[in-house]
């Protein structure tokens, strides 16, 4: 990051950032982003490929990145990944739970109205986009309080607020995430530490 103000007031230098979907196109600019701003980064998604072109695409700029795979809704292997990123880097400072997605078959369209949407699909879309926020909260929230700071940073969408056509399961998700991250901030800032900070991000619509 150039050197001045913005440096001063935007810089995370010495600081470890953890992405969920950080292979993605929106959480790998995100990966970007944060290493160079000076963090290290751990890029954490389902596909191995995927995070392997984040992570080297941020120490071919001359950052320091991690790439592992990681499902978020396996909380084994969230605890595997938390214990691959503290033997690189040492530490966790910020988290961005930035998996998620939607499923075609919780998706109503002119063949599948909503009173057919099968309850497997709601419940994979639920389960992706809110306890794909809360299992990897858990696991690495964890270490913020024995560390007495960090950050997470929830990625909901403005779904969230005002629901799209076709998509219930997505939108009642979002929603969830948005509850969660009130309800987390104030937890964790009041039974471990104020230096606790939980916030979320609620995007639009991104042409990618």
């Amino acid at each position: 990051m150039k050197e001045g103000y913005l440096a001063e007031l935007f810089g995370l230098e010495g600081k470890v950032a953890v992405v969920t979907g950080g292979g993605g196109v929106l959480c790998g600019e995100m990966s970007r982003a944060l290493a160079s701003a000076g963090a290290r980064v751990a890029v954490l998604d389902l596909f191995p490929d995927a995070a392997q072109r984040v992570a080297d695409d941020i120490t071919a700029a001359g950052g320091q990145a991690l790439a592992v795979a990681c499902d978020v809704l396996d909380r084994s292997r969230i605890e595997a990944a938390a214990e691959a990123v503290l033997a690189a880097f040492g530490r966790v400072d910020i988290l961005i739970n930035g998996a998620g997605g939607n499923k075609k078959e919780a998706t109503t369209r002119p063949d599948l109205p909503f009173f057919d949407l099968p309850a497997e699909a709601v419940q994979w879309v639920f389960n992706l986009n809110f306890l794909g926020a809360l299992l990897p909260s858990q696991v690495f929230g964890r270490l913020m309080a024995e560390q007495g700071e960090g950050v997470i940073l929830n990625v909901s969408s403005m779904n969230a607020f005002r629901p799209l056509t076709r998509i219930p399961a997505y939108s009642a998700a979002k929603a969830a995430v948005s509850n969660f991250t009130q309800w987390l901030a104030v937890h964790l800032a009041q039974e471990y530490s104020p230096r606790i900070r939980v916030n979320a991000i609620a995007p639009g619509f991104f042409l990618t």
